[in-house]
């Protein structure tokens, strides 16, 4: 059994919780969201007393720990503050979230992760917080993660692949997460075929190992574009719960058997207890960042990650409640 492992605590869902539109789910936050951008001071109200860290839970040189800088550039030219970006990686996101929760609630501390970090990761992990140690300022962009595989290959869509594991073929299934180890795992078992599943670290992991030959498919989060626009790669499922941005007809996973899916978000997130109003000027100072025509990170977000996804106040609060809560129901899925 390919499982990130058992664990001593489930969260329980009911199929009709995991199976729950959306849109349906945040509606009611969506209305409080509105109250509160009503009732909170302006941007112009607070203003940090000193230098902002801006912890980024991603490897240096990449295109998260790229974007979460380029806000850091645009946040100290529009907002004339001081940013320190600082690295803080591992465990998922969970070494950046244990460590911002314990940070001074002044807004001086804040921490771009994904939603992943304190939904699944914070689930599987039995970390001793939850999300709501945590205020979400915005989400920044989504992720186009689907199942990859080169052109070479052969294969139109994921009936293709699961057809040649059944007639025999060994196929390596690459991962790069925990959560991404169990969806592939019961893709797999859902569809009566068992992947060699190879977890690798990091994003280029799984594109590294399918142009070396080493897999024959994996999950990519988007970095896959250029190649599936030139036709050298193939996404032959969406694993984003909806169609595909470059491959509209491909299936999602639940369309193949899997009730869970890999949609997420970068998130910006500030400790538990910090002010409305230092909530309202960061939000806002980080969204001029993304979404101003013309800026990097918005040029950026655009090409590397289809556009830029903005959730904020109780519509985050909801989704990142709803996250970990989903959680529960694919560990005990994939532990079965």
């Amino acid at each position: 059994m390919m499982s990130s492992g058992t664990h001593s605590k489930l969260i329980k869902t009911t199929r009709e919780e995991r199976f729950m539109p959306m849109s349906k789910l945040l509606k009611g936050a969506a209305v409080a969201a509105t109250t509160l951008a009503l009732s909170v001071p302006a941007m112009a109200d607070w203003s940090p007393q000193g230098p902002i860290k801006l912890m980024i839970g991603f490897g240096a040189g990449g295109g998260a720990d790229t974007q979460a800088r380029m806000i850091a550039e645009h946040m100290e030219a529009n907002q004339g503050w001081e940013i320190i970006p600082e690295q803080v990686t591992g465990k998922g996101g969970l070494n950046l979230a244990n460590k911002l929760k314990d940070a001074p609630a002044d807004g001086q501390t804040i921490g771009m992760i994904v939603t992943e970090s304190l939904g699944y990761n914070l689930a599987a992990g039995n970390a001793k917080f939850l999300p709501s140690d945590f205020t979400g300022l915005t989400t920044t962009a989504g992720f186009q993660m689907a199942v990859v595989a080169k052109a070479d290959k052969g294969w139109a869509t994921m009936e293709d692949a699961l057809a040649a594991a059944k007639a025999g073929e060994q196929l390596r299934f690459g991962t790069m997460t925990p959560k991404l180890t169990d969806l592939a795992y019961l893709l797999g078992k859902n569809n009566g075929v068992e992947f060699n599943i190879i977890q690798g670290k990091g994003g280029k992991s799984v594109m590294n190992g399918v142009n070396a030959g080493d897999m024959d498919l994996g999950f990519m989060a988007g970095i896959q574009a250029k190649g599936v626009k030139s036709g050298d790669y193939v996404e032959l499922a969406s694993a984003i719960g909806e169609p595909l941005v470059n491959t509209p007809a491909a299936k999602t996973l639940e369309q193949l058997g899997v009730p869970f899916n890999a949609a997420g978000y970068f998130v910006i997130v500030a400790p538990a207890g910090i002010s409305d109003a230092a909530r309202t000027a960061l939000t806002d100072a980080i969204i001029a960042a993304i979404d101003t025509e013309g800026s990097k990170a918005n040029g950026l977000i655009n090409k590397a990650f289809g556009g830029t996804s903005i959730i904020q106040g109780a519509e985050l609060d909801a989704l990142l409640a709803s996250d970990y809560a989903a959680a529960g129901g694919l560990l005990e899925a994939a532990s079965e």
